[in-house]
């Protein structure tokens, strides 16, 4: 009950400080609009770079346009929720190196609900719009024989996806407590997976696939389920129900950057400042 409680806590907390930032954006809707289509355009350039590639070939890796769309589409609003909802997180190492982390060990909520929460961009919506026009295009156009299965796994899919990427996005901040100027590391997995997984896999070399499979499970996000949907080979020949754990995987990065982030912040030291 304890736990619960927490969690509780922990969700009243981040409730409340959104609510705090999205106030103060919304005393400055021009100021949102012009940030937030910003933020739609520039995200907008990686489908661009894609666009002139098929300007010059019919397939990448094997995969037509609408298929990497696709791929692209699922990305983009899987990691775009994510961002949305924890981007924040990337920061923790600044309040680190200045002692800024210290005003939030006082306050009564917990501290990875203040830092999620601080900050909250809503200017990031233009990601996850942007990303969804290219997911309806792709759907559109790609050439999928639907059941009832398959529509329902596409939000599962998404949503399954938004949770590798928090959890990715936790456990980057908790590796931040050790090595405090390391939001570049943290980059790499969180925008650097989402850039890796617009691409078909078929581009990357084996061991690189398998380490996103096996070590850090960003294929689960899109390429496992991706294959399944659009009757493709399953990447590594692994069996085609692996399309359908997605879910579990989330939960249990989810888990398991819980476990580092308790373990960072337990070994966590004052600056003194």
């Amino acid at each position: 009950m304890a736990e619960v409680g927490r969690v509780v806590d922990g969700l009243r907390a981040y409730r409340l400080i959104g609510a705090m930032w999205i106030r103060s954006t919304m005393a400055y809707r021009a100021s949102f609009a012009m940030t937030t289509i910003a933020n739609f355009a520039v995200t907008g350039l990686d489908f661009v770079a894609i666009l002139l590639m098929f300007s010059r070939i019919d397939v990448l890796g094997g995969w037509p346009l609408p298929e990497v769309a696709f791929l692209y589409g699922l990305s983009c609003v899987a990691f775009g929720l994510a961002d949305l909802a924890i981007g924040s997180m990337e920061r923790l190492g600044q309040r680190v190196r200045d002692g800024t982390l210290d005003t939030l060990l006082v306050r009564p909520a917990p501290v990875l609900a203040q830092v999620a929460a601080d900050r909250f961009a809503l200017r990031r919506l233009g990601r996850i719009t942007q990303g969804a026009l290219v997911l309806g295009y792709a759907l559109g156009t790609v050439d999928i024989a639907w059941t009832p299965l398959k529509v329902l796994l596409m939000p599962v899919i998404v949503l399954s996806g938004a949770g590798i990427f928090c959890a990715v996005f936790v456990a980057g901040a908790a590796f931040q407590f050790v090595a405090q100027d390391a939001s570049e590391v943290q980059n790499a997995f969180t925008y650097g997976g989402t850039t890796m997984l617009q691409y078909p896999p078929t581009v990357f070399g084996k061991e690189l696939v398998r380490g996103v499979t096996f070590l850090l499970p960003l294929s689960f996000v899109n390429w496992l389920p991706a294959a399944y949907l659009l009757g493709r080979p399953v990447p590594l020949g692994l069996p085609r129900w692996v399309a359908f754990v997605s879910p579990l995987v989330a939960v249990a990065c989810c888990a398991l950057s819980g476990l580092a982030w308790r373990a960072g912040l337990r070994s966590y030291r004052s600056t003194g400042s």
